[in-house]
This record gives structure tokens, C-alpha cells and sequence, in this order.
């Protein structure tokens, strides 16, 4: 029997239990929730709404849209290494399904959300209530079941004593690095306001202990053995190395044995740009070296990575036929990619325990100078990309120059979605490892300034440098109130190129010359979005949402503009535009697969075809 209880809604409850979460990591502790993103509605506004009104220390952020501000938590977590994150809330309906996007990139990037849509009633009395999907044979059933394929745990709270179940389930899994991602308690909204007398221990003080394990020690003798036998290892670094805290462990790793290291999207950062043994951006975006290296290399270390197929060049990356690879990784389930030899553990802890069985190992000197020689004619062919191409317009490559030499090295970019990705993951001098923010995992339009406002929230003494294009602005900007709102300063590359620049290269290489990717009206007489460029402002409309919007179109209106956004205490648009073609090329096997029409009248669709089966041809299973 129960002998002290508090009397609590559900709402209530769920917010006094969050507020009194904890992680703790290298003895270092902190709470685990920043607080809540909400937008009301009838599904909400009485239960998780009222509760955030009666506990005003749980901190509300009012939003513009549910995805969005899953995203910027999301980013939130990015940025804190996911030892913190924030909460979301949203009415039944059309609230909550706007959220499915937002937890799908979540949990794809292994970030950890915490999600509390409304419900419809659980008791049916009134039924259907509003916005409510009737699905026919199971009245069970709701939109919020969509979210059981992008959530990592999912539960539906009928009765109130099922939170003293499922609120430390729901921790578990946000908490834990290996099982992270989204996290979806699905609230009826009758239920949200009934109330229960809880025990009292549930709401003291818990801390969740983050904790370095070690693989296996007969696992990692093999791999010492394995690095010893290489001729050309490498070492992939994925996200996994800067969440753990790695950086510094990596770079004594390299340094010691000189094995080199290539970067994932989210391992960009992992090394200094101009460390000798960096480089740089690995697979279908990548740089001359790293492709090169990985084409020869005998062993692959990847460490934190899932292997996407831009990191593999969708399986064409690694050519040696003798290859063979390594996973450092803490989800088992990554760790077994490419049929590896699983060390299965923290990277950091990892890294330290492999270096120790490496006592006196390196590779040849003749192999450390060919790292470092691509080490430095890369980052020549960063310094020519970065000159003018034009007077009157700057080129996309023009622009990251600019806004990476102006930026101090604690500073961030954040992107996520067209042309800018590749080019950033090539160009980008990162000289932190916070310093480079790519939601790459989903590649998600409208990630962008959502991703910016919660990384700012993160860290705010840093300066973040939003690079967005016009497409994605258009479908998700309206959190630019927010950070007015809520004072939280951004500075946004506004890069405008008329439409849907980056699949509009991938459509002309598919030889369908763009089509349909260009912001163009209908012409009256071909019947075709072909017509004039549409008279869209995009910095008025930037302007009309609150921002201060300076438009540059040289060099030095460009720096002036950067300088006065840095000089200001409010969010500032730079806006910008370039032509729409892309102006980096792949380099090395920078190969993509993406599926082209196998019969065609159009001879350029059939060109395509044919260089994408010879592409194919490389394309290999590793054993």
C-alpha cells in the first residue's frame, strides 16, 4: 500500500516527472529537459496546457508550427550532445500529425524528442470528437498510431496509473545513447485532465547515469590485430565521435598511429580541417583525398557512423577487394554494418582502450605523406573555390567562403536540405566540433531556421549562421517570430536561386532537363511551367515576420551585411542571390544511385540509364 500520494491530473504529473529528470555523464550533471514547445488546441489546451500554466518553471516556448518546433528541439540535442532536449506538445489531428516529419528526423538521426500529442477520448462517450480518424474495424485506432514507425518507444496512456509504468520506459530509451530517438506518449484528451493520487517518490529527483561501456576484450584484441595488419586502414567518422565527446581521443588516435580520418555529415568536426591526418568529407559529397583513400584502403575503421549511402557512395566507396572493416559504435545494430568485427561500446571509451592494445604500431611514413599531401592541395582547392566567379552575383561556393572566414572558429552553420549540403560538407573549414550543423539524416526541407532557433537556445555565446535556399524557406519560416519572440538572435543566409536547385541538377543529369524544379509561371502557349520567374519577395517576406533583412549582391556588401548582423541583437536575413547551377562537382567515386526510367525516347534519359548501370557494376556486398 501506498502510503503518501499526490493528488495530480495526468498533465500535471507528466510535467511535475519531467521536471525532475536528470542525466549525468563524466560526472557532470544537468537537467534533462529545457522545457516544453507547445501550440494549443481543444486535444491540449485543458490538460498539458493547464499543467504548464500552473507550473510556470517548466518553461513554455510558444511555436509556429508542430514540425518545426520538433526540429528545433531536435537541433537543441543536437547541439548538447544529447545530454538534453526538449519537450512538444500538440492537440489531436492535424496537430499532431504535423509533428510525424519532425519525429521521423529524430529519431533517423538518433536525437532524443520527447513527444505528447492529444488524443481522442479514451472513454468514447463522445466519439467521434473532432479531428478524430475512424478507422472502421479498430476504434482504437488514431492518427497517433502513425507515429509507432518514427518513434524509438510509443505508448497510449488510457488510465492514469499507467504513467508510473511508462514515464521511466519513456527515460530509458531518451536517455540512452544507443536507443535514442523519438519518444511518443500519445495523451486522450479526457484522460490528460483526470485526476489520480500519485505516489510522492515518483516526482523526487532521478538521475539517469550516461555510462561508457567497452567492447568485449577478446573483440578488441582481434581488432588491434587487424589494425596491425593493415596496410591502408582508415577511419570513417560518423556523428557517434562528436555525441561521446571524442574529438580529442580521435585526434591522439590519429596523431599516434596516423591512420587517417574522413567525415561523415555528422562527423564533420571530428578533426580540425587542417589537421594532417583530416580528409575531410567522405562518399558522394566528398573530397578528392578521402575518396581516393577509400577506394585503395585495405581496413576501414568506422567509428559512430550508420553507413548511409552517401557516405558509402551508395556502395561503390570501397573498392579494395581484400577490404575488410571495423565498427566502433554503441548500437549494436550499426555496429554489425558491412559484416564488421562489432566492437560494440562508447566511442570515446572505445578509441582509448583500441590505442592502448596499439602501443608502438603506425602506419608508414610513406602513407602519412600521402595523407597530408591531400590534406593540403584539398584545402588549395577550397582557397580557388572560394575566389568570385562574377561580379554582379556571387556563387553558392562564393558564399560559404565568405561566411566561413568571417565566423570565429565557436561558431556554427546550420543546413539541411538542396545544394548546399554537398557543398558544405566539401568546403566547410571546421575548426570545432560543434562548429558544422547538417540534418543530413533526412535531409530535411524546412529544417533549417527551426534547426537554427534551437541550436541558438543550446548555445547561446555562440553565433549561428542559418544557409538556407528559397525552396526551403518557403515551407518553413514562420519560426523566425519565435526567435523575435523570444530574443533569440540568428543570422540567416538567405540564398535565393528561383526554385528547387538541387534536384534540378540531379533532374538535368537524369536528362530531364530540370523539369518541373524551377519557381517559372505556366506558359500560355506550351502548356509547361516554363514562363517568366515568379515576382516572388522573399525579402519582404522575410521583413513582414520581424527580422532585419539586409540584401547583398558583391563581396562587400556581403561581409558588410555579415558584420552588422554580428554587430546586432536581432535575428537578421541576408539575402542573396545566386544562379541556380551548382557550382562543386563530385571528385574521386563521388557516385549517388538514384533510380532512372530503364526505357525512354529521349536519348539523354537513355544516356543516364547506361551510365547508371555502368555505375552499378561497382557496386559490391562486403563480406
Amino acid at each position: 500500500m501506498i502510503k503518501n500520494t499526490i493528488k495530480l491530473t495526468v498533465a500535471q504529473a507528466i510535467v511535475r516527472y519531467l521536471d525532475q529528470q536528470y542525466v549525468e555523464r563524466d560526472g557532470n550533471s544537468n537537467k534533462f529537459f529545457a522545457g516544453c514547445f507547445g501550440i494549443f488546441g481543444h486535444g491540449n489546451v485543458g490538460g498539458v496546457g493547464q499543467a504548464l500554466f500552473e507550473y510556470p518553471d517548466f518553461r513554455y516556448y510558444q511555436a509556429r508550427n508542430e514540425q518545426a518546433m520538433v526540429h528545433a528541439s531536435a537541433a537543441y540535442s543536437k547541439m548538447k550532445n544529447r545530454l538534453s532536449t526538449l519537450v512538444c506538445t500538440s492537440s489531436i489531428g492535424p496537430g499532431a500529425t504535423n509533428m510525424l516529419t519532425g519525429a521521423a528526423a529524430a529519431t533517423i538521426n538518433r536525437l532524443p524528442v520527447l513527444l505528447l500529442p492529444g488524443d481522442i477520448f479514451a472513454s468514447r462517450h463522445v466519439d467521434p470528437v473532432l479531428q478524430q480518424l475512424e478507422y472502421f474495424s479498430a476504434p482504437d485506432i488514431s492518427v497517433n498510431d502513425c507515429f509507432r514507425p518514427v518513434s524509438r518507444f510509443w505508448d497510449r496512456i488510457t488510465r492514469p496509473e499507467q504513467l508510473i509504468a511508462s514515464l521511466p520506459q519513456a527515460l530509458r530509451v531518451l536517455t540512452s545513447p544507443s536507443d535514442t530517438g523519438a519518444v511518443t506518449l500519445c495523451l486522450p484528451q479526457d484522460v490528460q485532465t483526470e485526476a489520480y493520487d500519485f505516489p510522492t517518490e515518483l516526482f523526487q529527483k532521478k538521475v539517469w547515469y550516461i555510462a561508457r561501456p567497452t567492447p568485449d576484450h577478446e573483440l578488441l584484441n582481434r581488432a588491434s590485430l587487424k589494425i596491425r595488419a593493415a596496410k591502408k586502414p582508415l577511419i570513417v567518422a560518423g556523428g557517434g565521435v562528436i555525441y561521446s565527446d571524442a574529438t580529442e581521443a580521435l585526434k591522439r588516435f590519429a596523431e599516434a598511429t596516423g591512420i587517417p580520418v574522413a567525415e561523415t555529415f555528422a562527423g564533420k568536426g571530428a578533426l580540425p580541417y587542417d589537421h594532417p591526418q583530416s580528409l575531410g568529407a567522405m562518399g558522394a559529397t566528398g573530397t578528392e583525398g578521402a575518396n581516393a583513400i577509400s577506394a585503395e584502403a585495405d581496413l576501414i575503421i568506422g567509428i559512430g557512423t550508420r553507413y548511409s549511402d552517401f557516405t558509402t557512395a551508395s556502395n561503390t566507396a570501397f573498392r579494395n577487394p581484400d577490404v575488410s572493416f571495423i565498427n566502433i559504435n554503441v548500437t549494436a545494430f550499426d555496429a554489425y554494418k558491412q559484416f564488421a568485427l562489432p566492437l560494440v561500446g562508447d566511442a570515446r571509451a572505445t578509441i582509448e582502450a583500441l590505442q592502448a592494445k596499439l602501443v608502438s604500431y603506425s602506419v608508414t611514413d610513406s602513407y602519412r605523406e600521402k595523407i597530408t599531401a591531400f590534406n593540403r592541395s584539398w584545402d588549395a582547392k577550397v582557397s580557388e573555390a572560394f575566389l568570385p566567379l562574377a561580379e554582379d552575383r556571387l556563387s553558392q561556393a562564393e558564399i560559404i567562403g565568405l561566411v566561413n572566414n568571417f565566423s570565429a572558429p565557436e561558431d556554427v552553420v546550420l543546413c539541411a536540405a538542396g545544394s548546399l549540403p554537398g557543398d558544405l560538407h566539401k568546403l566547410w573549414r571546421t575548426r570545432d566540433p560543434k562548429g558544422f550543423h547538417l540534418e543530413y539524416g533526412f535531409s530535411c526541407m524546412g529544417y533549417e531556421i527551426a534547426g537554427g532557433l534551437g541550436a541558438k537556445m543550446a548555445c547561446p555565446e555562440r553565433e549561428i549562421y542559418v544557409m538556407v535556399g528559397d525552396a526551403s524557406f518557403l515551407m518553413l519560416s514562420a519560426d523566425v517570430i519565435t526567435a523575435i519572440q523570444e530574443r533569440i538572435k540568428l543570422t540567416i543566409i538567405l540564398i535565393n536561386n528561383h526554385g528547387y536547385a538541387s534536384i534540378g541538377g540531379l533532374s538535368k543529369s537524369l536528362g530531364l532537363e530540370g523539369f518541373g524544379t524551377q519557381y517559372r509561371s505556366r506558359d500560355v502557349e506550351s502548356g509547361q511551367l516554363d514562363g517568366d520567374l515568379l515576382p516572388v519577395d522573399l525579402a519582404e517576406n522575410a521583413r513582414s515576420l520581424g527580422a532585419q533583412v539586409l540584401p547583398a549582391h558583391s563581396p562587400d556588401t556581403f561581409k558588410k551585411a555579415l558584420q552588422m548582423a554580428k554587430d546586432s541583437d536581432c535575428t537578421t536575413v541576408i539575402y542573396v542571390e545566386t544562379t541556380p547551377e551548382r557550382k562543386m562537382a563530385g571528385y574521386g567515386h563521388a557516385w549517388w544511385e538514384v533510380p532512372i526510367a530503364a526505357v525512354s525516347q529521349q536519348q539523354a534519359v537513355q544516356e543516364a540509364h547506361q551510365k547508371m548501370r555502368e555505375n552499378k557494376k561497382n557496386q559490391r556486398y562486403h563480406f
